[in-house]
């Protein structure tokens, strides 16, 4: 129970400070929302009107009231309205976030598989054998850095050159639901795999190591099962707080990935929240993106004493030793 008060403690903490520091850096932006929208000389409006409609949005208000108001508005639900479109933002985000969400799901599933069929094939110990398999085990190995150093749209455009104009497997027009989500998911899965892969394969290497594994090989285990069996499951830890932490960089793929197929989203919302300097919409992006990242986190933190009986034994031991230093 201490541990989960304490997890949850840290995550409460992490999205206020989020918050705050979205908040503090929009507000420091020249100018402001409402100025960028009506401020514009051909819409002809006076000094007074344009200071009655930032006194309508609340721009005229300390910056520090402003920023409990908002603050209260958010605990509450209410995310505000779009000083580009007047729209409210929730409804905004509801519109947009069912697309983001499912591209960002199947990335991620997508980037895993493809993460633990590169780092399964890297480090079986029956690839050792043979020059040929050798030479594709150390190809593996070489491959999640390749992976990593590819910007997002690039690897957009070049899927979308190769697949849909050169073959013409994948259309963009007309595309159905599945169609329209390949290449996208492709797109956003490749840098999120790289690193997932990477440490995958270093931690396989570290427990190939230990010494219950050669024990077990001495008693008979067949590499297959060995690496399945008995080292994946002690090597899933670290990748699994990496995936956790990659999503961020889901999110920041999605961006890419949405600009470059005309997606949608997320993204592309966020995309014209930034032209238009629509803060409102921002923050909101910012807040939930960060709600939903540290509840993926919070997950991964709980999941540690599921998947390591080791952990369990400590939170367990650890009255027991307080009590013998009592007494």
């Amino acid at each position: 129970m201490t541990y989960l008060l304490r997890r949850i403690g840290g995550a409460l903490l992490v999205l206020a400070l989020a918050f705050t520091a979205a908040y503090v850096l929009l507000a420091a932006l020249p100018g402001d929302a409402v100025l960028a929208r009506y401020g514009n000389p051909d819409l002809g409006l006076t000094p007074d009107q344009l200071a009655e409609i930032r006194a309508s949005y609340g721009a005229d208000r300390p910056a520090i009231i402003q920023f409990l108001d908002t603050a209260a508005s958010f605990l509450r639900g209410d995310l505000g309205y779009s000083v580009q479109s007047g729209a409210s933002v929730s409804a905004l985000l509801a519109e947009a976030l069912p697309s983001t969400l499912t591209l960002a799901a199947l990335g991620l599933l997508v980037a895993v598989v493809l993460a633990v069929a590169i780092a399964a094939l890297a480090t079986h110990p029956g690839l050792q054998s043979h020059r040929v398999t050798r030479a594709l085990r150390s190809t593996l190995r070489g491959l999640p850095p390749l992976m990593v150093s590819l910007p997002v749209f690039w690897i957009g455009i070049v899927l979308i050159q190769v697949f849909s104009f050169q073959l013409g497997l994948v259309p963009l027009l007309n595309a159905s639901p599945a169609q329209a989500l390949m290449l996208p998911v492709a797109t956003l899965a490749v840098p999120i795999a790289a690193p997932l892969a990477q440490v995958l394969i270093r931690s396989i290497d570290e427990v190939m190591a230990q010494p219950f594994v050669a024990v077990a090989r001495a008693r008979g285990a067949s590499s297959t099962w060995l690496l399945w069996h008995t080292v994946a499951r002690n090597a899933v830890l670290p990748t699994l707080t990496m995936a956790g932490l990659l999503f961020g960089e889901l999110v920041g793929g999605a961006v890419v990935t949405e600009a470059v197929f005309g997606r949608m989203g997320i993204g592309q919302l966020t995309a014209q929240a930034v032209a238009a300097r629509d803060t409102p919409v921002l923050l909101a992006v910012v807040v939930i993106s960060t709600v939903v990242f540290v509840l993926i986190n919070l997950v991964v933190d709980l999941l540690y004493p599921v998947l390591d009986a080791r952990l369990r034994r400590t939170g367990a031991a650890a009255p027991t030793r307080r009590v013998q230093v009592t007494a």
